[in-house]
């Protein structure tokens, strides 16, 4: 197996524990954590060593070295889940029945590093597990099963991403076995279906009050928990101020002001102005402070006419 992370874990325990032999796992070197003294928990790894499975760890696995030491494991498959590095064509060549990604979304949408967080920031009602086999275009090779779940209106990626690297998990064991038995069915992709999920940067967290309140909302909780997003206070005369917003919650009604505009703030809501809707901002963060209920920081900056939301030009997309 290749892979690292909580999203790849479950399935690669529930391969050790088949009846299937994992002969080696392959994942990302270790990192060190902050302070530059210690190392990050790298539960992949720990899993394998605790079952005396040959772990490696190079930093690219396309090197002629990783590539002799692929082939002396003589795997008759590779299972690939959130590994980090593209594995080129050479390396794909190498297991006799193929090498598969286990893949967050529900394919040919969300193709790319950032499925689960396109997913939820583009309002999907549904998402999955996809199972495909590799070829050297970008998650583009024939499928082998969808695994569809629901999506709920206040899910978060990082509950999303929990569920699914569960699913994987439910999963792939299952498809191992047709591997072996030789029974798949590949399904091709359709090309025109394809939506791309590139990976997110922290400026991509810019909250764009004209949007609607179902798509910031959809925007926030898609970035929960990385990168976030963030907005600025703009409170009377003061400097504008650095918020990260948590957890909202969308009011279909008459938008009653300006986008970004603060309406009302009491000891139950924050009603904010959006481009179509009401949003309701429950919890937010200021910067360098800890994350507190919206009404908890509004009792600081009492509500005057022309507070708002916004984004400086400064900091415009």
């Amino acid at each position: 197996m290749m892979g690292t992370g909580e999203f790849a874990l479950p399935a690669f325990l529930a391969l050790c524990d088949s009846g299937h032999q994992v002969v080696g796992l392959f994942t990302q070197p270790d990192r060190t954590g902050r302070g530059h003294h210690s190392h990050q928990p790298h539960p992949m790894k720990e899993a394998a060593l605790e079952r005396n499975i040959p772990v490696f760890q190079p930093d690219n696995v396309n090197t002629q070295q990783s590539l002799d030491e692929l082939r002396d494991l003589k795997a008759d498959v590779f299972i690939v889940a959130a590994y980090g590095q593209i594995l080129k064509p050479e390396l794909l060549d190498i297991p006799p029945l193929g090498a598969f990604n286990i893949h967050g979304s529900l394919l040919p949408k969300y193709r790319g590093a950032s499925p689960i967080q396109y997913a939820i920031l583009h309002g999907e009602t549904e998402s999955g597990i996809t199972i495909f086999k590799i070829e050297p275009k970008l998650d583009a090779g024939p499928m082998i099963r969808k695994d569809a779940i629901p999506v709920g209106p206040d899910e978060t990626a990082g509950e999303l991403h929990d569920r699914l690297a569960q699913l994987g998990g439910e999963v792939i064991v299952a498809t191992v076995d047709e591997i072996e038995s030789g029974s798949l069915e590949p399904l091709p992709q359709t090309e025109s279906e394809t939506v791309y999920a590139p990976r997110l940067k922290k400026t991509d967290g810019i909250i764009d009050w004209t949007r609607s309140a179902k798509q910031i909302h959809d925007h926030i909780r898609a970035f929960q928990p990385w990168p976030k997003t963030f907005t600025w206070f703009q409170h009377a005369d003061q400097e504008p101020q650095r918020l990260l917003i948590h957890k909202t919650e969308v009011f279909d009604q008459p938008t009653p002001d300006s986008p970004g505009a603060i309406f009302s703030a009491d000891e139950t809501q924050v009603l904010v102005a959006t481009g179509n809707g009401i949003l309701n901002i429950i919890e937010l963060q200021p910067e360098g402070k800890r994350r507190m209920a919206a009404s908890d920081f509004m009792h600081g900056h009492a509500l005057q006419p022309g507070d708002r939301f916004e984004t400086p030009p400064s900091q415009q997309a």
